[in-house]
């Protein structure tokens, strides 16, 4: 399976870049070739030496949402601990049970993590991941799940791992929603027909589709108010659409809005402003 091989070999190629900086620094010492020998042979998630990974954070706690076509590039910062300092640090994210099956990936554009010392011990090294809908395989990866595969390395050769940090960001699928009341204009009194549609990207056909059978507020803001407020909550229907009534009462806008799943972000459609005489 591809992605099985792809984890393990990026697993492998992590372990070896994160001790780029401190093995070059290692070697000097008296029992330098040996510790670095050591490091190498034991890169596949065992820990070398007192350095400990103490956060990592992805897309700074917030959900990554990837539409169809443009690839969402975001951060996983990995902060760690050594005595003698960290020199680097690097991450990606994996999806699955495990990752011998691991059914989605998402590697950094580099390896090699951005440093940022924070103190004498302690440093959170940053790399740029990137998201890309072309070759995420299936819909059934949207939502939580997600894990993080991290390293550092202490400037003194020492290197920990983790390979299953829990994702604190959700990967979703963009949504889109839209309004349209009719008439317009319209007299007061008269019934107004308010409809939209609630669709939401599918990265196995790169399109967008309905979203079906989830709850859509409709709501109305009256012209010259500053808020607004619900005035029903309907569901879509197995293609994503809306439709529902209400009595035009004096001009003002209109909108849906989806308050969002786990697997899709929640989204307000633009307003559609009616002229009630």
């Amino acid at each position: 399976m591809r992605i099985r091989a792809t984890v393990a070999a990026l697993t492998g190629t992590l372990a070896l870049s994160a001790l780029v900086v401190p093995a070059a620094q290692a070697v000097d010492g008296p029992n330098g070739p040996q510790k670095l020998a050591a490091s190498v042979a034991k890169a596949d998630g065992d820990n070398i030496g007192d350095t400990k990974i103490t956060k990592v954070t992805v897309n700074g706690g917030k959900d990554i949402v990837v539409g169809t076509t443009e690839k969402k590039k975001f951060t996983v910062a990995v902060t760690a601990t050594d005595p003698e300092g960290v020199g680097a640090g690097s991450a990606f994210l994996w999806h699955g049970p495990t990752e011998d099956t691991a059914d989605g990936v998402f590697t950094p554009d580099n390896f090699n993590g951005k440093c940022t010392v924070v103190n004498a011990t302690t440093s959170t090294c940053t790399v740029t991941v990137i998201a890309d809908p072309k070759v995420i395989f299936t819909n059934d990866v949207a939502g939580g799940g997600w894990k993080v595969y991290a390293a550092a390395g202490g400037n003194d050769g020492d290197q920990a791992t983790i390979e299953d940090a829990k994702s604190n960001a959700r990967v979703q699928r963009a949504a889109r929603l839209t309004t349209n009341a009719s008439p317009e204009p319209i007299k007061k009194g008269k019934t107004l027909t308010v409809t939209g549609a609630l669709t939401r990207a599918n990265w196995e056909t790169s399109k967008y589709a309905g979203y079906t059978k989830q709850s859509v507020k409709l709501q109305y803001k009256k012209k010259g108010a500053t808020s607004y407020s619900t005035l029903k909550t309907i569901t879509s229907d197995t293609k994503g659409n809306l439709k529902t009534t209400v009595k035009a009462s004096a001009d003002g806008y209109y909108r849906y809005v989806f308050a969002g799943t786990s697997t899709t972000p929640a989204v307000t459609s633009t307003s559609d402003f009616v002229d009630v005489n």
